[in-house]
């Protein structure tokens, strides 16, 4: 039998490590902007890369490592942290079986002592082991001493394993030292750190340099980096009124225990499906953790008769886990979630002057005088989230959201389309330290045109925005002025420098002036929205995009321009009219865009095609549009979301080998997979689409980055 090779595990861990990179989506710098092709077509050699596809899809990288786990246990050891980095909740068993193989029974005191005895066996095994290459006997006193060391070490004054879990339940008295109720018990990844802390400080004291292998915990969460729930639906599980109020899968008690497991986390989505859920211990948990629990420090303990504050030893566990980073909550408008956002808010960042009332009595408002004395020497922010998705979120009272978005001093990624923002927040996030890189405000109905014009042209914080969207429509059309519109395009740094890769000024009032004479060259503008425009002419557009936007890929025209407005015009519409304006968007946009110049070859041995104007190859139009143009012409074909959006797409240009080409030959890989879109007519998941409307912040790939599930939908679906 052939002998197996064995290799470093730091080597298996990096191929692991390689794999799981290789099914991430790339940088908003590298996206090709179209949906994943999935099938084999090869390695890309250069980004953006649309054929072949830039990345595995999950499902490929996810079954490349558990194929790995059963090779041998040395892979198995390799690969387990990286196939647990991301969950995504899908169903309401799987989301059960999460919770088995990731949370204990906190309330089984027994299961939790046995636990905790079955850690510190293993222990006092793994310093025996380390004692014996030292030359200490390991007979059966010196593992029952390593042992009462041990013990004695984590029943210290400052133990953190509560006594009623370090001792078998017959024989557990109240402890002198301590007079609770009773003791929350901690998290598992925190008591096998603290045993292994103690059995490391028993060996420092009998044998200085030694040292012990930390102790090996079955359970994963500490390798969970990512949880969202955007793909969870109860929806066709026969499930009655009655069950969905009652027998709810996802409550708040379970992501409050699945969250206390998790050390590491620091991306979390939720949405409307689950909101239910979001109450204010699951907040606490999300929010409190890391640098923000840091504060103010732990009290300490003297060996007499000291009373222990539950959330104080909550604030203890929290020291130790990371700061979360990203978060999305699209779309949560429940009440558990809007009561729970508000008891957040008023607990931890408003002033008392804020918050109270004439109801309170006087010791709670002596309480609250407290607290805001202290919030004025150290306030408390959470330094580490930098990227935060508030789409939808409308129940939020603007008194509420202000300070919630204030508390985040270090974000970059902002979505606040479709919220109750007001014109103060624009204001004190402008001066804040806040420094954007991308920022929606699509659909904000309380904000004015002067209050979005102060902030792009006068906040730092808009200084070094690349992605932008001010998206309006007919039903919330965009507060800004002519006035506005200029002094934003002629002044504000996110416009003059030249980095915008993204922006929708959909039913602002732009003209041709502000286009052709006002605009300043935007060489890397990849994304362009100006739907609901119905004065702006198709031929300022077209000079436009030739003579300082090239490189824009997308552009929507919903209801745009008089040549394409006629499906407004009803029934009485002159008969032809639909063709006439499918002639003009093919002679106007289509033709002095997308088509490469005529050159005479007759005298020239040698034919160098020259590229087309611009790289423009999808035109989004609205529905009546797109039933005039029928099957299309040529390669441009129609593909309809899985809602009510649609897209003039040319099936014949894209990223191939390394670079941007069009006329690709009818039996391309690329032209095949988009055919086969066109073919669907709508039939498709809720990730195929361009032009998103909601920002992705979970990877941090912005408004150009790529999401499938209730956030696909959000994003390429629906139509507001």
């Amino acid at each position: 039998m052939p002998a197996v090779l064995q290799y470093p595990s730091e080597l298996l861990f990096t191929i692991c490590e390689y794999i799981y990179a290789a099914g991430l989506p790339p940088s908003e710098y590298a996206s090709s902007l179209d949906p994943l092709a999935i099938g084999e077509f090869g390695t890309p050699t250069a980004l953006p890369s649309s054929m072949p596809p830039p990345n595995w899809s999950e499902p490929e990288a996810r079954k490349t490592l558990s194929r790995l786990c059963l090779v041998n246990r040395a892979w198995y050891e390799a690969a387990k942290p990286w196939l647990w980095q991301k969950i995504e909740v899908r169903l309401p068993r799987s989301w059960l079986a999460l919770l088995d193989e990731i949370t204990i029974d906190t309330e089984d005191d027994e299961k939790a002592a046995l636990a905790v005895k079955e850690s510190i066996q293993a222990a006092t095994h793994a310093a025996l082991a380390s004692a014996v290459r030292t030359g200490i006997s390991s007979d059966e006193d010196a593992a029952r001493k390593w042992k009462e060391s041990i013990m004695e070490s984590l029943t210290g004054p400052d133990g953190s394993i509560p006594p009623e879990l370090l001792s078998p339940p017959a024989s557990r008295d109240p402890s002198p030292r301590r007079l609770r109720p009773k003791s929350k018990s901690p998290a598992r990844w925190k008591i096998m750190r603290t045993i292994s802390d103690a059995v490391q400080n028993v060996m420092d004291l009998t044998e200085p340099g030694v040292y012990v292998p930390r102790l090996h915990d079955p359970r994963p969460g500490r390798f969970v980096r990512h949880l969202d729930f955007n793909h969870f639906r109860t929806i066709g599980m026969r499930r009655s009124v009655e069950d969905s109020a009652t027998s709810r899968f996802v409550t708040g008690e379970r992501v409050e225990a699945l969250l206390k497991e998790l050390p590491n986390l620091i991306a979390f989505g939720a949405t409307e499906y689950m909101d239910g859920a979001l109450s204010l211990p699951v907040l606490n948990e999300l929010l409190l953790r890391g640098s923000a629990s840091r504060g103010g420090g732990r009290p300490t303990r003297g060996r007499g008769i000291v009373t222990e504050d539950p959330e104080e030893e909550d604030r203890e566990r929290r020291r130790d886990c990371k700061d979360l980073q990203a978060m999305d909550l699209t779309g949560c408008i429940s009440a558990v979630f809007v009561s729970a956002l508000t008891d957040f808010v008023n607990t931890h960042l408003l002033h008392e002057d804020e918050q109270s009332s004439g109801s309170d009595d006087e010791s709670r408002r002596q309480i609250r005088r407290t607290r805001a004395r202290f919030m004025q020497e150290e306030p408390l922010i959470f330094p580490g989230l930098q990227r935060l998705g508030l789409r939808g979120v409308k129940s939020i009272q603007p008194q509420i959201l202000m300070p919630f978005v204030l508390a985040f001093p270090s974000l970059t990624h902002l979505d606040l389309s479709a919220t109750r923002v007001t014109p103060e927040l624009l204001f004190a996030l402008g001066g804040s330290t806040v420094r954007l890189h991308s920022l929606a405000l699509a659909r904000c109905v309380h904000l004015t045109g002067s209050s979005i014009r102060d902030f792009l042209v006068r906040a730092p914080a808009a200084a070094r925005i690349r992605e932008l969207t001010l998206y309006g429509d007919q039903t919330f059309p965009s507060p800004l002025t002519t006035d506005d519109l200029i002094e934003i395009i002629s002044s504000a740094p996110c416009f003059t420098s030249g980095e915008l890769t993204y922006l929708d000024l959909s039913s602002a009032p732009v003209t041709r002036e502000l286009l052709v004479n006002v605009c300043k060259p935007q060489p890397k503008l990849r994304s362009l929205g100006l739907s609901y425009i119905p004065n702006l002419e198709l031929d300022d557009i077209a000079q436009f995009l030739k003579s300082k936007a090239m490189n824009v890929e997308v552009l929507t025209l919903i209801q745009t321009s008089p040549d394409l407005d006629w499906g407004r015009a009803g029934t009485g519409a002159p008969r032809g009219s639909a063709q006439q304006a499918m002639m003009a968007l093919h002679s106007r946009i289509i033709g002095p865009l997308c088509t490469p110049p005529y050159i005479s070859t007759l005298r020239s041995q040698t034919v160098v095609v020259p590229p087309s104007p611009t790289r423009l190859r999808v035109i989004e139009l609205s529905v009546p549009a797109l039933a005039a143009l029928g099957a299309g012409a040529g390669s441009w074909r129609i593909i309809r979301s899985k809602g009510g959006r649609g897209w003039y797409v040319d099936t014949a240009s894209g990223w191939v080998d390394a670079g941007f080409q069009r006329n690709l030959s009818k039996v391309h890989p690329f032209r095949v997979q988009m055919c086969r879109l066109a073919d669907a007519n709508g039939n498709v998941n809720s990730g195929v689409g361009w032009h998103a409307r909601k920002m992705e912040v979970l990877h941090g790939c912005g408004m150009l980055g790529r999401e499938d599930g209730l956030y696909g939908a959000v994003s390429f679906a629906y139509q507001g």
